[in-house]
């Protein structure tokens, strides 16, 4: 009897262990549908950019909490970088990370407030991400007590909301964009993993957040002195 039950056990534990994820990604919500035009001729100008990573357990989570450097999108500095090539009259700009500590920090918030007088726009960007406890609680439960053989679908919202204010803190524009990631846990998902994971999904939303606005303010000619 008790052979059986370490048997159970690692067997468990084995299947647990070698459960596959495949992510799927919505599309673009609120995506730009207008014309896309280039301003290569227009005068360079200044930029700041804000930017606010947000992550919520709704039913968990009383608000909205900010996410630390160990929690933000590990390769999102790389998304920037490409997705700022859509502004094609972007001059110098300066880039600045939204902490919880900064409620205590009146040096830093002085230098955030500095840099917005200073550069012709800044641009506020909050990604939020938000996932259902109960969803998410009770799809795990399922899946687990069924040791991942039916596959059990977990679901987390996106959103980006984006506004542009120029040097006298003027609002010159305002965006946004959704987005649903969902995975799906199951045994035999171990062979369909490697080309659908979950990081990768996460990172075209970013890129498609980013590029999407950007080539929306970009066209409607915001970034003009």
């Amino acid at each position: 009897m008790k052979d059986k039950i370490i048997t159970s056990a690692l067997l468990f534990m084995i299947i647990t262990f070698i459960v596959g994820c495949a992510s799927s990604k919505s599309d673009l919500g609120m995506a730009y549908k207008g014309e896309v035009k280039r301003n290569p001729n227009t005068e360079k100008v200044s930029v700041f950019f804000v930017f606010s990573h947000v992550r919520q357990m709704v039913g968990l989570d009383a608000i909205p909490k900010l996410e630390n450097k160990y929690q933000r999108l590990n390769g999102f500095d790389d998304i920037f970088l490409e997705a700022q090539r859509e502004f094609s009259n972007l001059g110098k700009y300066a880039t600045y990370v939204e902490e919880s500590s900064d409620v205590n920090n009146p040096v830093k918030r002085a230098e955030r407030d500095s840099l917005m007088k200073t550069h012709d726009y800044t641009i506020k960007m909050r990604i939020e991400a938000k996932k259902k406890f109960t969803n998410y609680f009770l799809g795990y439960l399922f899946s687990t007590i069924s040791l991942t053989v039916i596959p059990v679908p977990y679901s987390q919202e996106y959103t980006v909301k984006t506004d542009v204010l120029d040097s006298s803190n003027r609002l010159v524009g305002s965006y946004e964009r959704k987005a649903t990631l969902k995975n799906w846990s199951q045994v035999l998902l171990i062979f369909v993993y490697p080309f659908h994971p979950e990081f990768r999904k996460i990172e075209e939303i970013y890129m498609a957040f980013l590029k999407d606005t950007f080539r929306q303010i970009e066209s409607e000619g915001i970034l003009r002195k």
